[in-house]
């Protein structure tokens, strides 16, 4: 596993803020491992600190807004997207007012000051969730997609079609991380110049210029919005390019429309609050879309690190067969409950067994309704325990293992016919004098089914007094 990171020393930039308008200083501050990205208000009593969670959006027009007890951070989405483009864990972004630094529109300047204040490794490991499955998310009103699904690395592709011919169709995609910096941080914001005239009308953009965002002209520039647009951006006169876009901007890519909303992607989906391995593929992708995907995502992750749900690959050659697990313990069918072992080590094992109609107590347990014995799941468990003390003797066929306790049993959800048991044992004491303490936990399609806490006992066969 990779080691966390953070930056070497503090460093700062200042700019204003497209939407307040506000002259603001941000400072970068490297932050302890398992800190995550946070910000803190340094203009107001006390530094309260928001953290960049999924949970803590409260707007997401024209940018993702963030709150926490009536403390505003507007606009994060593009410092965001830096530290996740170059892979920092850990950071602390101090400013003194509620918006960063619109700078040009990008990532660039966020991106250009992190690499000059360094890199540096901690001693943590970096924690990822690997995506195992499709994970979606749908805005029925909009049309607008986003799915993420299993891959070796954290992918992105974005489709943007806004249905205007200045604009078309265009895609973007993102084919490792460490492409960031150079082929996507650069992506500018852009708008439209019937929104312009909107946000105008709202109070917003009020640090907007026509250096910091592409304005594409989707409708006739009349003389009159064009005044509009001069007064609000200080110019004495603005024209549209050929290629329909305001003023005389040079598009840096043909498609940095579509890599600038890749970009807005990778921001909001930090909020997720760890890395992702997985491709995510956005339709029409927006910050309301990309935060409710990211609030969707944040819970499945959050479960499933409460469950500790062991991952695995059913098509992998397991550790040990039954062939191999009758070797080590005396059970024999029909009582043998151990299929397959799949992880073993000093102070763990993962057992699973299938579930089939073919099991011998299905036939009075129930008729008509046939459920697992939980004293039986509780027996799985406890062979798989075998399996890890016997493992630690030369001839485990000379030992036979006995139960001596089992406390704080708890039955969460039927075990049926067709399903997967998978079955976990952690020591919660060092193995001595044969005797084995574990926590034991049972899952089944994705949740957990048993727990208990079992002690058990090997025992020389030729020692047994009946």
């Amino acid at each position: 596993m990779s080691k966390q990171t953070t930056i070497s020393k503090p460093i700062s930039l200042s700019g204003v803020g497209i939407h307040t308008g506000k002259e603001v200083t941000l400072t970068f501050k490297p932050a302890p491992a398992n800190h995550g990205y946070s910000f803190c208000r340094v203009d107001l009593e006390g530094k309260p600190i928001i953290e960049a969670n999924a949970n803590l959006v409260v707007n997401t027009q024209r940018g993702t807004n963030l709150q926490k007890n009536g403390v505003s951070i507007q606009t994060s989405e593009h410092v965001l997207a830096a530290l996740v483009g170059l892979e920092i864990d850990n950071i602390l972004i101090e400013l003194d007012a509620s918006e960063p630094p619109i700078m040009d529109g990008s990532s660039k300047y966020f991106v250009d000051a992190l690499l000059k204040a360094g890199l540096s490794e901690q001693d943590a490991e970096r924690y990822e969730y690997v995506v195992h499955e499709n994970i979606s998310f749908v805005d029925e009103e909009t049309g607008s997609e986003i799915t993420v699904i299993p891959s070796n690395s954290y992918q992105v592709t974005t489709m943007v079609d806004f249905g205007t011919k200045v604009l078309g169709t265009q895609n973007a995609t993102l084919k490792k991380i460490s492409d960031f910096k150079d082929e996507f941080a650069h992506a500018r914001t852009f708008s439209f110049l019937h929104e312009i005239e909107t946000l105008l009308e709202d109070g917003l953009i009020k640090g907007g210029d026509l250096n910091n965002a592409i304005v594409y002209v989707d409708k006739e520039l009349s003389e009159e919005t064009m005044q509009k647009l001069c007064a609000a951006f200080n110019r004495d006169s603005i024209a549209v390019k050929p290629n329909g876009i305001l003023d005389n901007l040079t598009l840096k890519y043909p498609n940095e429309a579509a890599r600038h909303k890749l970009l807005d992607v990778i921001g909001d989906l930090a909020l997720v609050g760890c890395r992702i391995r997985g491709k995510v593929i956005a339709n029409k992708p927006g910050h309301e879309i990309n935060t409710n995907f990211a609030k969707k995502l944040a819970k499945i992750i959050k479960q499933e690190k409460r469950n500790r749900i062991p991952m695995f690959d059913l098509n992998a050659e397991p550790l040990m067969d039954v062939n191999a697990i009758m070797k080590v313990i005396p059970h024999r069918p029909p009582f043998l409950l151990v299929d397959k072992i799949l992880e073993l080590s000093d102070t763990h094992i993962v057992g699973m067994k299938s579930i089939t109609m073919n099991e011998p107590y299905f036939e009075g347990h129930f008729p008509g309704q046939p459920v697992m014995p939980g004293v039986l799941q509780i027996e799985s468990m406890a062979q798989a325990g075998g399996v890890l003390v016997l493992n630690t003797v030369p001839d485990p066929e000379n030992y036979l293992t006995f139960f001596m306790k089992i406390e704080n049993a708890k039955f969460k959800y039927p075990v049926v016919p067709g399903d997967t048991l998978v079955f976990k044992m952690e020591l919660l004491s060092p193995i001595r004098r044969g005797i084995c303490h574990m926590q034991a936990t049972a899952y089944s399609r994705g949740r957990i089914t048993t727990e208990a806490e079992m002690m058990a006992q090997i025992v020389r066969k030729d020692q047994v007094k009946v």
